[in-house]
């Protein structure tokens, strides 16, 4: 572990913890992860690597329990995950032409409102209405939300899970707890694929990441299991938290 500080487990496995326990309710848990793997002195790619290692096995755990408990709309998650993965590739290869930075702007200007939006509106999420959309408009919803995330995501990246969340609350009518459930099915495929490239390309150290991927699946395991027993009040201010915090990075992106 010669490319961490002295303390640097200590830094980690915590905040991996507080990461997975946080990105099984809301989304947004890489907010938390990278820069503890950052301030811990692993290069920006190997933190990026052992994120996505963490992440992924941590998401595979709650997604398992999820769909136990019959939270995942099966059809509207996969699709949504595959047009994902199709989209994240075009957006990887635009960022090489073109700069992420007016993205940061528009955030800035967007993320408050969204979350005023949810304070105020008491019934966004909080009752699932989805038997009341067609099957057909959620497909296609499925597929438009799984390109512009996908695309996003290899774009941009933070808060993915998160803006997932919302389009599934605010267009198909799932409650916190199902958007969530199925928000999971989409990270999961995007960050096996990306885990992957990483561990391909040797940017994985497993003396880091086999204990950080612990700590995020007890992290996921903890956080999922809240979801199905307190729901969907409990996901609302831990969702508000996650748009904040997106907030604060883009803001802190755009001034550093």
């Amino acid at each position: 572990m010669e490319m961490l500080h002295p303390y640097g487990m200590f830094i980690i496995l915590p905040a991996i913890f507080l990461a997975g326990l946080i990105d099984s309710m809301a989304g947004g848990g890489g907010l938390i992860s990278i820069p503890a793997y950052l301030a811990a002195g692993l290069p920006p790619h190997f933190a990026l690597g052992n994120n996505k290692f963490s992440s992924a096995n941590g998401t595979i755990f709650s997604t398992i329990r999820f769909f136990r408990n019959n939270l995942i709309d099966t059809k509207v998650a996969l699709f949504s995950a595959v047009f994902a993965l199709i989209g994240s590739f075009f957006g990887t290869k635009t960022v090489l032409y073109l700069s992420p930075n007016f993205l940061n702007i528009l955030l800035i200007i967007a993320l408050p409102v969204i979350a005023f939006i949810i304070i105020f509106n008491k019934k966004l999420g909080q009752v699932n209405n989805s038997s009341s959309v067609s099957m057909k408009k959620k497909l296609i919803t499925a597929v438009i939300a799984g390109l512009a995330i996908g695309f996003y995501d290899g774009f941009f990246g933070p808060g993915t899970g998160s803006f997932l969340i919302l389009i599934y609350t605010s267009v198909l009518h799932y409650d916190f707890v199902v958007a969530n459930a199925n928000a999971k099915v989409v990270n999961l495929a995007s960050n096996l694929a990306a885990v992957a490239t990483f561990i391909a390309s040797g940017k994985v150290n497993y003396e880091i990441a086999i204990p950080a991927a612990i700590c995020g699946i007890l992290g996921n395991l903890t956080g999922s299991q809240l979801v199905i027993k307190k729901g969907n009040a409990f996901i609302k201010p831990v969702f508000v938290f996650v748009l904040m915090l997106l907030l604060v990075k883009v803001i802190w992106d755009q001034i550093a």
